[in-house]
């Protein structure tokens, strides 16, 4: 396991997929192949997308502060280690907050539905 995660979208019905081991195997959907996604590659406020952190004795606080609306809402947010993965998922309505062991060194991730994939590295 990696801490990086390997997300993939189709590019017509914007599909998502957590590639859990990938050895030069293609994805399809629709008809094409699903391209993999960048973290903070979409031209979107940063602020509002960006998974903000504080540690709590031997856990971290993760928030997103994100508007949670029915059309445009942080759909999860991950934590990967070298050997753990946690994922919370969430609708609009929901607060995109969770608490997660601490973890020095992993990776945080969130998923906007209109902004794709962020990360930021717990320190």
């Amino acid at each position: 396991m990696s801490k990086n995660l390997i997300i993939k979208q189709c590019e017509d019905c914007k599909t998502v997929v957590k590639v859990i081991k990938e050895e030069d195997s293609k994805l399809f959907c629709c008809e094409k192949q699903m391209q993999e996604l960048s973290p903070n590659s979409v031209d979107a406020s940063y602020e509002k997308h960006i998974p903000n952190y504080e540690i709590k004795g031997d856990k971290i606080s993760v928030k997103v502060n994100h508007v949670m609306e029915n059309d445009h809402y942080i759909e999860w947010i991950s934590m990967c280690s070298d050997n753990k993965e946690f994922t919370v998922y969430f609708k609009p309505g929901d607060v995109a907050m969770v608490e997660f062991e601490y973890i020095p060194g992993a990776i945080l991730y969130a998923y906007c539905n209109k902004h794709a994939l962020w990360k930021k590295e717990v320190e």
